[in-house]
């Protein structure tokens, strides 16, 4: 049967709120869920585009911020463009024209963050799918801004990365966080009720999850995201939802860019082989319970110091194992190197302790940074 696909982006979704929500474990009987999926950077724009596009940012052009226009489109093909040359009408509904590729959309919505009711807005937009079924199959993109809204007038504009107040406050974050995360279960489970009422979740595959993880306090310099590549932001959660599988939870570690080949592979479209290859692979051998490579998880972001924007281009970058991770400060030349095994909150640094995995991983650096 042919599929439809629909993502659902729970912008600033923390893993760990999410393993203990009610609403998200409804979820897990219902999905491949990858309950180790890392992001390519901790913050929407750059984020996105490496979802869309199945690629890291360094390639793409797209690795900041500033840098949406940057978007290599000749030379990198995306999701959408994909499903819209396949028969799909492509629509999305997001809070402003940055945050994905605009190319391969018939219909491109931009909300009011501000003032619009999301459950209200996207719960229509996923019954005017139900009359675009009846010619075509079709690709939705909801993006739920709420948590985001909140941290950016609440967090973001009245501290810096520097305000020892808020980290001081690690309690009230956390309230304020849970309030957030409150309100987007009962929007997740809202539209997927919607869905479920239009009879989507049998022929769709649905895919719930969140582009970066968001910082209550837990290390000084990252008021809320984008300035560290540590766990509580890069480490996200993905529930990948068809009748084609059986439910899992898939602990392996996997990738942003993994999920467009994922979803090209399920519905049988080859990959166009005049635009760049892609980083990201196919995660349907774990789907289907079969062994797969780990592939290495880079990600980057622009850490701003004592600026009061980001930098134009990344300086803070990391790769990732499930088992370990190094992260190199280009800003002042440190790294650092966590055994998340034993040492998940990454308090430990481990760097020249003359580890073999040390040297694998800056090899692995190298390579995967200086691969423009």
């Amino acid at each position: 049967m042919e599929k439809n696909v629909i993502i659902i982006l729970i912008d600033a979704g923390r893993l760990d709120y999410a393993l203990s929500s009610s609403v998200f474990n409804k979820l897990k009987p219902k999905s491949s869920f990858f309950s180790q999926a890392i992001t390519y950077a901790p913050h929407t724009i750059a984020a996105m585009h490496a979802v869309f596009s199945g690629c890291f940012g360094n390639r793409t052009g797209t690795n900041s911020y500033w840098s949406t226009y940057k978007f290599k489109k000749s030379r990198f093909k995306t999701l959408t463009e994909y499903l819209h040359e396949n028969g799909y009408h492509t629509e999305c509904d997001l809070l402003n024209k940055l945050i994905v590729p605009r190319q391969g959309f018939d219909e491109f919505q931009i909300h009011d963050e501000l003032n619009d009711n999301l459950v209200t807005r996207h719960s229509e937009l996923v019954k005017k799918m139900v009359d675009v079924s009846k010619g075509k199959k079709f690709f939705l993109y909801l993006h739920y801004s709420k948590i985001h809204t909140t941290i950016m007038n609440e967090v973001l504009k009245v501290y810096t990365n520097q305000s020892k107040e808020y980290f001081e406050k690690k309690e009230e974050n956390k309230k304020r966080y849970s309030k957030l995360f409150q309100d987007a279960e009962i929007y997740l489970d809202s539209i997927l009720q919607v869905i479920t009422q239009c009879g989507f979740d049998k022929n769709s595959l649905i895919l719930v999850m969140s582009d970066h993880g968001i910082s209550v306090g837990e290390k000084f310099g990252e008021r809320a995201y984008g300035a560290f590549c540590y766990d509580y932001t890069i480490k996200t959660f993905a529930y990948y939802m068809s009748s084609d599988f059986e439910p899992k939870e898939i602990r392996e570690q996997v990738r942003h860019v993994d999920f467009m080949p994922t979803i090209l592979d399920q519905l049988n479209i080859e990959l166009d082989g005049s635009f760049e290859p892609l980083n990201g692979v196919s995660l349907l051998p774990l789907i289907k319970g079969q062994i797969q490579p780990e592939m290495i998880a880079f990600t980057e972001t622009g850490n701003p110091l004592d600026e009061k924007k980001p930098p134009k281009e990344p300086n803070t970058k990391s790769v990732r194992t499930s088992k370990w991770k190094l992260i190199y400060n280009e800003y002042n030349n440190t790294k650092e190197l966590y055994n998340l095994e034993k040492d998940p909150t990454e308090t430990n640094n481990l760097i020249n302790s003359e580890l073999e995995i040390e040297k694998f991983l800056w090899n692995e650096f190298l390579r995967i940074n200086n691969s423009m």
